[in-house]
């Protein structure tokens, strides 16, 4: 989350003063964010080296910690947040991660690149693999495992039994409550157990 209007959005969704978990916090932008602006706590979770001393040197806590392992470090119910943004596409385990962000935390939030996002739908249907900001790379060079769509999240989010509280797109700093699926970049999800 780098776009500081994407970033606000995000953290008007956590409660002042949350202990938050930030799976995948990248140089923990987001989290020092949230401790400076609404008085929250938490730990950041990254694997990249560059990453946690980006996180570190922001002076926020950080695991170093591949998520395709899971959060058996954490008890049930730890945090009141677990973040999970733009993360998902790139862990096998979708939906285990989901289980697990639920378990350790009271509320998840989750967002990542929406593909079915207009422009990437033109472009697929135009032959050619989208490379967008929320997709910047080519097909064969790309980080992500997956990609997802707005409704896909919601059939998976039922599923697992979450309880989709707030569901937004995002684009361009804009919120996207009409029509997400095709008219933003990003999807945003806030769920409960």
């Amino acid at each position: 989350m780098s776009e500081r209007r994407d970033l606000e959005v995000i953290a008007g969704l956590v409660p002042p003063g949350s202990r938050v978990l930030d799976l995948g916090c990248g140089s923990g932008e987001l989290l020092a964010y949230l401790q400076r602006t609404r008085g929250c706590t938490g730990y950041g979770i990254e694997l990249d080296d560059r990453n946690v001393l980006a996180s570190v040197s922001r002076g926020v806590d950080v695991i170093q910690l591949n998520l395709e392992e899971g959060l058996a470090l954490f008890d049930d119910a730890s945090f009141d947040v677990v973040l999970q943004l733009d993360t998902l596409q790139h862990l096998r385990n979708t939906e285990r991660m989901l289980r697990e962000t639920a378990r350790v935390g009271r509320i998840g939030i989750v967002s990542f690149p929406n593909f079915a996002h207009w422009p990437n739908r033109l472009r697929v249907v135009s032959g050619r693999m989208p490379v967008t900001r929320a997709l910047p790379y080519e097909w064969y060079d790309t980080p992500n495992i997956r990609v997802g769509t707005y409704a896909d999240f919601e059939v998976l989010a039922r599923k697992l039994g979450l309880v989709v509280t707030d569901s937004f797109g995002l684009h361009g700093g804009r919120e996207i409550r009409r029509w997400p699926n095709l008219r933003a970049s990003m999807a945003v999800f806030r769920f409960e157990r």
